[in-house]
């Protein structure tokens, strides 16, 4: 159970870090061995249905440094170890395929390793070496407050395994010397095998979320919502389905939160650029010196969590892209996504509403992080529907200009067809129809002949009715119809698929529809006298 630090958060060199007086070094063993107790002892009882009162079961138990009859000796201060919910956790950890052994194996079997917490909450952050599982502590109210929410968690999860929301594995408590130390056991979201060359905290405001300096001074800084939008100007680039089931799946979990009144969670988003060919790529050796191996718990990964029910675990989590969502920039670099649900034990409280009226005076009350669940949940969603997640926009075909001159050749020789057919049976009312019909095209074909101080209405107003009908879109379309006398309908129709014209012949009825270089359409009818 040594000391392993990350990324210097072992504080300056010869100095650790201490929580609540209690060093790293020791809240580390005490977690190690409590769990390792708790988790044999839980073993040996029979599996069941999870019943209403198991959500606020507690169990403790003593661990002495000189050890007992039913725990180990160890080299720490005493202390007391809690367990909450254990049956309702133990059911979590089997729905999620993690076997007491695995998470023996993972918590207790290797040192755990110190993150840094970007966050202003000061909590700690244990990773376990395999890349599984996060340890956090947390404050006395988050933790009453998971409490509270285990029974709906425990519907939600039922429902919908497949979530972006925190898995909670564990909830305990260490007392020691009077201080209690509450933790948390969750999945774990950004996996140490893939360098993040970009990682954000996003939360849908404005108000203070930019990096601090200190932050960007970091080898691997946490930027916010107004970093991302001048980094990612034109955000990140998924296919339609892939963005759909994101979206989905954000819209589902964020009805859940609402549901509950909580509200300050973020989306944690990890970048890794695969045109990237620095050290850190795919399957980078972690901080020990050994490469981890995929994530085995279910739907743990970015793309599990966002897919269906009909695909299964092993189908998505490969070592190509160890379980991240495929995506592209504006400039199309190809990018791996790792994003997940974060802080989410935040309750609109009257101390949340008090703060959120104070900045509202102060400062714009939409743009501050702090707001009531319904207006929070819809503020994230738009931010990352407009602004983060993108659709890929599909291919538009736009005709060459070879394409365009073989569509009016199409519609000259159309027109040609129109004149014979209409010389062979109308005669000499047809020449005036086709009279007509020189004067509508273009001056440059046909030039037009001399009108009557009539006009063209007045000489034609005895033979023909006109109504005027909206222009078909991209096409010109020629319909010329007669009917027998004894009612007995011939008729034939030539088609001309690429400049869509569709010509019919008929005995009684002439409907001609043709495009005018004016941009006007005129529906003509011949009527028999």
């Amino acid at each position: 159970m040594s000391t392993t630090t990350e990324n210097g958060m072992g504080g300056p060199r010869g100095r650790e870090k201490t929580y609540k007086k209690t060093t790293s070094s020791a809240l580390k063993g005490a977690i190690q061995l409590g769990i390792g107790y708790t988790v044999g002892n839980l073993t040996s009882k029979p599996d069941r249905d999870v019943l209403m009162q198991d959500f606020y079961v507690v169990e403790s138990v003593f661990l002495p440094s000189e050890g007992s009859n039913l725990t180990p000796a160890h080299h720490y201060p005493d202390f007391r170890f809690k367990t909450y919910a254990p049956l309702a956790f133990r059911y979590f950890r089997d729905l999620f395929g993690i076997k007491p052994d695995d998470y023996l194996y993972s918590l207790v079997n290797e040192p755990l390793i110190e993150l840094t917490n970007p966050g202003a909450s000061g909590s700690l952050f244990y990773l376990t070496s395999d890349d599984e599982f996060i340890i956090k502590t947390v404050q006395h109210k988050e933790a009453k407050f998971l409490q509270r929410l285990l029974p709906g968690y425990y519907m939600n999860l039922n429902q919908n395994p497949r979530t972006l929301l925190p898995k909670f594995y564990g909830l305990y408590c260490i007392q020691s010397g009077g201080i209690n130390i509450r933790l948390v056991v969750m999945n774990n979201v950004l996996p140490r095998s893939v360098k993040m060359h970009y990682k954000y905290d996003l939360k849908g405001s404005t108000y203070k979320r930019r990096a601090s300096r200190k932050e960007r001074e970091k080898s691997c800084p946490t930027y916010k919502d107004l970093d991302f939008q001048d980094m990612h100007e034109e955000g990140l680039h998924f296919d339609t389905e892939t963005f759909n089931n994101i979206m989905k799946t954000l819209q589902r979990d964020c009805r859940v939160l609402e549901s509950f009144k909580i509200m300050d969670y973020s989306l944690l988003l990890g970048v890794h650029v695969l045109d990237h060919r620095e050290g850190g790529e795919l399957g980078q050796a972690g901080g020990d010196g050994r490469r981890p191996v995929g994530q085995r718990v279910l739907y743990s990964t970015a793309m599990e969590s966002i897919q269906g029910d009909g695909k299964a675990a092993e189908a998505v989590t490969t070592d190509d892209t160890m379980g991240g969502i495929p995506a592209k920039t504006h400039k199309d670099e190809k990018l791996l996504i790792y994003l997940g649900i974060i802080d989410i034990l935040q309750s609109y409280r009257f101390i949340k509403k008090l703060e959120h009226s104070w900045k509202a005076l102060v400062y714009d009350g939409d743009s501050v992080s702090v707001h009531r669940p319904g207006f929070y949940a819809s503020r994230f969603l738009k931010f990352l529907s407009t602004r983060v997640f993108r659709k890929n926009q599909p291919f538009r075909f736009s005709p060459s200009k070879r394409t365009r001159t073989s569509i009016h050749a199409l519609k000259s020789s159309s027109q040609e067809i129109l004149s014979s057919q209409a010389d062979e049976r109308h005669g000499e009312d047809s020449g005036s129809f086709l009279s007509f019909l020189s004067i509508i095209r273009p001056p440059d074909r046909i030039p037009p002949p001399a009108l009557s101080s009539q006009g063209l209405f007045g000489q034609l107003s005895h033979f023909y009715c006109f109504r005027p009908r909206r222009r078909l879109c991209e096409s010109s379309r020629v319909n010329v119809s007669s009917r027998s006398r004894d009612d007995v309908a011939s008729s034939s129709t030539f088609t001309l698929e690429d400049s869509a014209i569709c010509l019919t012949s008929e005995q009684s009825t002439v409907d001609v529809d043709m495009d005018r270089d004016d941009g006007s359409v005129l529906d003509v009818y011949l009527v028999s006298s």
